[in-house]
C-alpha cells in the first residue's frame, strides 16, 4: 500500500480514471457514428445514451479540475504566480482553440446541429477561470461549484433569440447541437474536481492508501490513454468515420 507520492510523480489512479473515460467516449462516438450512417437505430440525443454521454463528460471535467490541483502544487515551486497563470492561460487557450476546430469541422460535416460550445470549449475556458480557486481554500471551490451547478439548473430552462449566451447555458431558440456543455453548470463540475484534488491530494500528495496496481497490464493501458487524452479525442472520430465510410459508404 502506498500513502505518499513525490510531487514529480504522476498518480496512476488519475491517469487511469481519465483513460477509462477515453474508452467510454470512443465507444459512445462509435455508436453515434453507426447511428449517423444508418447501421444502428437508436436515440443518441436523448434518454439513456445521452445520460451515458453526460456521465463521460462529468468524468472528464471533474478529472481535469482534480489534475489542475496536482499540476499547480507541482509547478508553483518552480514558477512564480504570474508565470504559472500564463501557463494555464496558454493551456486553456490551446484546448479552447481545438474546440473551435471541432466547431468548424462539425459545421462542414453535419451542418445543422454543429457544435457551437462543446466539451473542449468548456474545458479550455474552465482551465483559465478555475485558476484563482487553486490559491483559495478548498471549501471555496466546493461552495462555488455547487452554486454554479444550481445556476446551471436554473438557466437550463431559459431561451433567447440571441446566440451570445449559448456559452453560458441559455439556449438559442430553434438551435440544437450534437455536443453542448455550457459553463453553467459544467464549470461547477470542474470546481468540484478542484475541491476533490485539494482535499484528497494536499500539497500534491495522496492522502489515502491504494494498492500497487499501477503496473498491472489493464492499468498500464488506461494510463497510456489518459496521458494522451486530448490527442485521442482529436483523432479518434476522423479514424472511425473514415473506416465507416470505406465499409458502409456515405450516409
Amino acid at each position: 500500500m502506498s500513502t505518499h507520492h513525490p510531487q514529480t510523480t504522476r498518480l496512476w489512479e488519475v491517469d487511469t480514471l481519465r483513460g477509462y473515460a477515453i474508452v467510454e467516449m470512443v465507444f459512445f462516438h462509435f455508436m453515434w457514428d453507426l447511428n449517423f450512417f444508418g447501421v444502428y437505430q437508436g436515440q443518441m440525443l436523448a434518454g439513456p445514451w445521452q445520460w451515458f454521454a453526460r456521465s463521460i463528460a462529468t468524468l472528464f471535467i471533474f478529472t481535469m479540475g482534480l489534475s489542475m490541483t496536482l499540476s499547480y502544487n507541482r509547478e508553483r515551486q518552480k514558477l512564480g504566480h504570474g508565470r504559472l497563470f500564463g501557463k494555464y492561460l496558454r493551456r486553456g487557450a490551446i484546448v479552447f482553440g481545438w474546440g473551435l476546430v471541432i466547431t468548424v469541422a462539425t459545421y462542414l460535416f453535419i451542418g445543422r446541429g454543429f457544435v457551437i460550445f462543446g466539451i473542449l470549449h468548456a474545458i479550455g475556458l474552465s482551465i483559465i477561470v478555475a485558476y484563482p480557486f487553486l490559491k483559495l481554500n478548498h471549501w471555496a471551490s466546493l461552495a462555488a461549484g455547487v452554486a454554479v451547478i444550481l445556476a446551471g439548473i436554473y438557466v437550463d430552462g431559459l431561451r433567447s433569440e440571441s446566440p451570445w449566451l449559448i456559452w453560458l447555458g441559455v439556449k438559442q431558440v430553434g438551435v440544437s447541437m450534437v455536443d453542448y456543455y455550457p459553463m453553467l453548470p459544467w464549470f461547477g463540475v470542474a470546481l468540484l474536481g478542484v475541491f476533490a484534488g485539494k482535499s484528497m491530494y494536499p500539497a500534491g500528495r495522496r492522502s489515502f492508501a491504494l494498492p500497487h496496481w499501477n503496473d498491472a497490464a489493464p492499468v498500464r493501458g488506461l494510463r497510456f490513454l489518459g496521458r494522451h487524452s486530448l490527442l485521442i479525442y482529436l483523432i479518434h472520430q476522423p479514424i472511425l468515420i473514415g473506416v465507416l465510410m470505406v465499409l458502409v459508404g456515405m450516409p
